[in-house]
């Protein structure tokens, strides 16, 4: 127990796609709200009454700068003040989740978690050359640059620029491999084999060394009392969410990630740790 703390361990729900949404609200609104939730985990990292950080998560993953944010938020938590963070993996915890996770000091999954899904995916929104070329629509612009208009749906990529997104995707895959193997302990070979985007079950994961135990929320925090020796106050901190949102309600039919990424056309592209 840390120096005049109360024997308090902070509980925080992730729950939906990892996204800055801003202040948006309404039918399409995140179920997860991005600022909250940091503000949250920023108010619990630097309290210093709090001895110990839970993340429960449901989350297909989301954006690359989201995901980093929270990262970060973890890997401080630990180094900065001393606070272990523990990660409880509820149906779902792919692609930016296990980026997140990946920073905690442990992680535990039920069996039938789905887990995993190391990568990265770097979407350029909707490709509609052929189609506009048939019904003889054309777009007008006036630009700088050789691939400033890049992604133009009205144009299909040359194979430079194929290449050139395939660059900024492996960056990105890069980086992800290295935190886990940096997370994890794992060596270049056993990250390679577990990072070619592929999906895990609780059980999987634990016979890979991506999570550290079997078990609930429940079990997860009664681990992190053993591990302080304490008898803990546990506060729950749920992030708010819009009931008719589009990751309440297409999540369950596989297609949140379709909603939230690919709903607008002229969305520009963008760096995915997401499993779609």
């Amino acid at each position: 127990m840390k120096t005049g703390s109360n024997g308090e361990i902070v509980v925080l729900e992730l729950d939906g796609m990892i996204e800055d949404t801003g202040s948006e609200s309404g039918f399409f609104a995140s179920g997860y709200q991005h600022r909250q939730f940091m503000e949250m985990l920023n108010d619990a990292v630097e309290d210093p009454l709090i001895d110990g950080i839970v993340i429960t998560m449901n989350t297909p993953g989301g954006s690359v700068v989201a995901s980093h944010a929270i990262y970060e938020q973890v890997v401080r938590a630990k180094e900065e003040f001393d606070t272990p963070v523990y990660v409880s993996m509820a149906e779902m915890a792919t692609s930016g989740g296990y980026y997140i996770a990946a920073g905690a000091d442990y992680i535990m999954a039920h069996p039938a978690t789905l887990t995993g899904s190391i990568g990265t995916v770097m979407s350029a929104g909707f490709n509609i050359a052929d189609l506009a070329d048939e019904w003889g629509i054309s777009e007008t612009t006036f630009s700088s640059g050789e691939f400033k208009q890049m992604g133009s749906p009205f144009e299909s990529l040359t194979e430079e620029e194929s290449e050139l997104m395939q660059a900024i995707a492996d960056d990105m895959y890069n980086d992800f491999t290295s935190i886990v193997a940096e997370g994890r302990g794992f060596s270049e070979e056993e990250v390679n084999t577990v990072a070619q985007g592929q999906l895990f079950t609780g059980n999987q994961a634990l016979q890979n060394g991506l999570v550290d135990e079997l078990g609930n929320l429940e079990d997860t925090v009664l681990h992190m009392e053993l591990m302080l020796d304490l008898d803990a106050t546990v506060t729950h901190y749920t992030n708010g969410s819009t009931e008719g949102s589009m990751w309440n309600v297409l999540a369950p039919l596989g297609l949140g990630a379709f909603a939230s990424n690919k709903f607008d056309a002229n969305r520009a592209p963008s760096l995915l740790y997401l499993h779609q």
